[in-house]
């Protein structure tokens, strides 16, 4: 194990508050700080603390000295007289990274005070100086006869006793104490583990957290023969990609988050996006129909004429669960040269969303995950995508039941599947369910969107979505987006009207290009054992010639037992 704090405490002398002493600069000194807030000091089970000598100052705390830290942790190493700063972070048994900065202390200003007041028997001065928008002020004294601060900031003005963040946090000095036969830090084996500034704190950020790399600069397109891989499989004439991910096994709940970016490879328009998970624990599965042909999936007929392929649960089948629905602005970076007077477009895409309630359903499992985009494009578009694991922060419930339900987003669109058009029906959308138990605090995680890109097509007409749970009216709303126009500068290609306005301001229903559409969180109360029916209806408007609207919604149900 890699440590910065090889320290031999054999005798000490300490400090009491109301001494004055000045000490010595060839003697090694171990400085411990508490921390405290709205002035009432309490005890601090990681006390800051520094070790001073005459070479470097060691900034440190309790945990790391006394081999009781988790990684990822920090230290800084400031040198003297040359000033320098030296972060460094052991992010694992053996793995060790630093970086060093020459002007972070010389370039640091005050302001100075004619303020003073006593610590640990030490008249103090003060400083001030603003970090990121907070007041700073330091406490510190010359008459000590060393110079050293519990953090970087008024490493030169002497000894810092105190520093208070915004008037109500505080850093002070409780104990100094002289160390004997202590060895300091090898800067040498630091140096030979440099990088700069950024790169490490890059590093540092990552390793606090798991990282499942998923896709990387895949290529989303429709062609006639789409080529997979060992790893990286492509379907649906390319325009689905999908891959097999093992994620790790938490005894707690973490905070998962789902990275994606995308910039068009070719395609200028907003394109329909889904992240999902493809549930393979019963009979029949979407790799069945992905693999063969969407005749695989079992069909939902709620009596107006058409079929829809894998839409609803059934009891040999699942439908897939949306990780995240996204749509695509219209070309970003690949028609970037289409340049309008102050508009500066994006290179790409980000999206992130937290789907941590989905996460016991891949908790230790190997699952696949895919992404789809509806495009007729042979350029399409390139995604990455990233799943984060957050350690902690989330109650772990007792028991949680996560059942899919329904899913009308044809992601096989490009192998034949219908378009979800079903609500053209007063049936519109329905799935019956069987508890095998009560099942408390039931919640429905609900996504819906409109198309139909005319003027009168339902992309661009409000309409009100209702569900009902056995046959009762449990919640109705109009989704809606009117903030479209916020995202001008990632569609380079979107068309503009004469009225000045961009296709890409216009207000839709419950998307815009270039953004996520979160879910809708339906609470259902508590419901008991047995059978259970979810309908959604949606007054759809009518098709005009050639041209009609569909609603993609997708629906799972959570809940504890």
């Amino acid at each position: 194990m890699k440590q910065l704090y090889i320290l031999i405490f054999s005798a000490f002398i300490s400090f009491s508050a109301n001494a004055q002493a000045v000490l010595k600069n060839n003697a090694v000194y171990k400085l411990v700080y508490f921390r405290s807030a709205d002035g009432k000091p309490k005890e601090d089970r990681n006390a800051t603390v520094v070790v001073a000598s005459v070479n470097q100052n060691l900034i440190s705390n309790v945990g790391i000295l006394g081999h009781k830290a988790k990684y990822p942790y920090e230290q800084s190493i400031v040198t003297k007289p040359a000033q320098i700063l030296f972060q460094v972070a052991d992010l694992g048994i053996d793995k060790q990274i630093a970086t060093a900065d020459s002007l972070a202390i010389g370039k640091q200003t005050f302001e100075l005070s004619n303020e003073t007041k006593m610590i640990l028997g030490y008249n103090c001065k003060k400083a001030t100086t603003v970090v990121n928008s907070n007041r700073i002020d330091l406490w510190y004294t010359t008459d000590a006869g060393i110079k050293a601060a519990p953090t970087n900031l008024g490493q030169n003005l002497g000894l810092v006793l105190e520093q208070v963040r915004n008037g109500n946090s505080f850093i002070t000095a409780v104990k100094i104490e002289e160390v004997k036969n202590s060895k300091t830090v090898d800067l040498q084996k630091i140096s030979a583990k440099l990088t700069d500034g950024l790169t490490y704190k890059d590093l540092l950020w990552k390793s606090r957290f798991t990282t499942l790399s998923v896709f990387n600069n895949e290529t989303i397109n429709f062609i006639d023969k789409p080529q997979s891989n060992d790893s990286v499989f492509r379907f649906a004439g390319g325009t689905v990609i999908a891959r097999k991910v093992k994620f790790p096994e938490y005894q707690s709940n973490p905070n998962v988050f789902v990275d994606l970016t995308e910039q068009s490879n070719g395609d200028a328009y907003d394109r329909t996006g889904s992240v999902f998970i493809i549930p393979t624990d019963k009979q029949i599965s979407l790799m069945d129909a992905l693999k063969n042909s969407v005749k695989d999936l079992p069909v939902y007929d709620n009596g107006n004429g058409k079929k829809y392929q894998g839409v609803v649960a059934t009891a040999n089948y699942n439908p897939v669960i949306e990780l995240m629905r996204f749509f695509t602005p219209f070309g970003v970076g690949k028609y970037n040269t289409l340049k309008l007077k102050d508009k500066n477009w994006a290179d790409k895409v980000y999206y992130r969303q937290d789907v941590s309630e989905l996460f016991p359903l891949v908790n230790g499992k190997e699952v696949w995950i895919a992404v789809f985009i509806g495009n007729y494009d042979k350029g399409g578009h390139k995604v990455s995508l990233n799943i984060t694991l957050h350690n902690g922060g989330r109650p772990k419930e007792a028991k949680e039941v996560i059942l899919p339900l329904f899913n009308s987003t044809n992601v096989m669109e490009m192998a034949g599947q219908e378009y979800a058009t079903m609500f053209s029906s007063d049936k519109g959308l329905e799935v019956s369910f069987t508890l095998t138990k009560d099942l408390k605090d039931a919640k429905l995680r609900y996504i819906t969107t409109g198309h139909g890109g005319w003027g009168n097509g339902d992309e661009f007409v409000p309409r009100k979505n209702t569900i009902w749970l056995d046959e009762k009216e449990a919640f109705a709303f109009t989704p809606w987006r009117q903030d479209c126009g916020s995202y001008r500068l990632s569609n380079p290609a979107s068309g503009n009207f004469e009225t000045g306005l961009s296709s890409s301001d216009l207000s839709r229903s419950n998307w815009c290009p270039g953004t996520v559409t979160n879910p809708e969180w339906i609470s259902l109360g508590d419901l008991k054992a047995g059978v259970h029916t979810i309908k959604v209806t949606i007054p759809m408007g009518k098709p005009e010639g050639g041209s009609s609207s569909a609603w993609n919604v997708s629906g799972v149900l959570l809940g504890g037992e």
